[in-house]
């Protein structure tokens, strides 16, 4: 398993030296990887689909994600730095495209590319970006990007974008191109990742709704001719760090740190696979950041023996309540994202 956090850049965690520090305090830490989030306002009415209503108030004060993750990469010197996820509609795809390579060359060839389609009518709107075919808008971003990195002159001719002939360098370092992941929690976002991508951007989940979307991706890796057992596999944990522990439909993303942890261990089953934990909503504290950060290091890395998860049998509390999570989970996210992966 694969160890990682999120760059500091929401609230009082949005100032760029501070993020620096905090940076190469959670390098030290062993971690395997860093990743940026992506915001770009926060309505004071509640966005449609949001989990439980109001967004947090923090998400309103935020720094650029690309631009952090340049921060990010002076910091350090030894851990991936990925987004997770970075809203890839909002600027020209060419205009993406060298932005991304230039921060595989500054971070010398640590990159992950993580994109999505986001999920929040406001910004698409505050934006200037057509709310409508973000689907197929998200298809032809993915068409340039791979003709840019590709070695040799650069053309695209698509319905929303036209490149003449031309000569479009530097290439990023990792070759052929910086990894490539999606984010999407429907079956149409899951057959874009086993049809295009390198990996999946998930979130810690209830394990039922998880199963049925990963083997989505990989039926459609294997319709595409590809390796499905080569996906990776990126768990987003939100963490709601408890003092008690809380009820075990819950411990996808609120308990203490071995209950999160616990759960975390049920998903990940390949030695590729990856927990990004992201602490900026359960503490304002650089120190407590990064203390928690430390427990989920040594919890993760060393605690307790990995294992597989077992669903209990079927009339068992615990099976109740982990189906009852799971439909909750899956509507919730559903509400955020169906419109979003088409």
């Amino acid at each position: 398993m694969r160890i990682g956090f999120s760059v500091p850049q929401f609230g009082p965690f949005a100032d760029p030296g501070h993020t620096a520090r905090m940076c190469a305090a959670l390098e030290a830490l062993g971690c395997h990887s860093l990743w940026v989030a992506d915001r770009l306002l926060a309505p004071l009415t509640p966005p449609e689909g949001y989990p439980g209503g109001a967004m947090p108030a923090r998400y309103g004060t935020h720094l650029d994600p690309l631009l952090t993750l340049g921060v990010a990469a002076s910091a350090t010197g030894r851990v991936r730095l990925g987004s997770s996820t970075l809203n890839a509609l909002w600027q020209p795809p060419l205009v993406l495209a060298r932005s991304l390579t230039t921060l595989d060359l500054i971070s010398r060839g640590r990159l992950d590319v993580g994109i999505g389609l986001g999920w929040m009518r406001e910004e698409y709107e505050a934006a200037g970006v057509p709310w409508q075919g973000r689907g197929a808008r998200l298809e032809e971003t993915l068409d340039v990007l791979e003709a840019v990195w590709r070695s040799g002159t650069v053309t695209h001719t698509g319905p929303l974008w036209t490149i003449p002939p031309s000569t479009v360098l530097p290439q990023p370092l990792q070759s052929p191109r910086p990894p490539l992941l999606l984010g999407g929690f429907t079956p149409v976002a899951l057959e874009r990742v086993g049809r295009r991508a390198d990996g999946w951007l998930a979130a810690s989940m209830p394990l039922p709704y998880f199963d049925g979307l990963w083997a989505v991706a990989r039926a459609s890796a294997e319709r595409a001719g590809r390796d499905p057992d080569a996906l990776r596999r990126v768990f987003r944990v939100n963490a709601h760090v408890t003092r008690g522990e809380a009820a075990p439909a819950e411990t996808h993303h609120r308990g203490t740190v071995r209950q999160l942890c616990d759960h975390l261990r049920t998903m990940c089953r390949a030695d590729t696979d990856e927990v990004l934990v992201d602490l900026q909503l359960t503490t304002d504290s650089s120190e407590e950041y990064l203390d928690l950060a430390a427990e989920f290091m040594a919890e993760l890395a060393g605690g307790r023996p990995w294992r597989r998860y077992t669903e209990p049998g079927a009339g068992g509390r615990e099976a109740r309540a982990s189906r009852a999570a799971a439909s909750q989970w899956g509507d919730s996210q559903a509400a955020a994202t169906r419109r979003a992966s088409r």
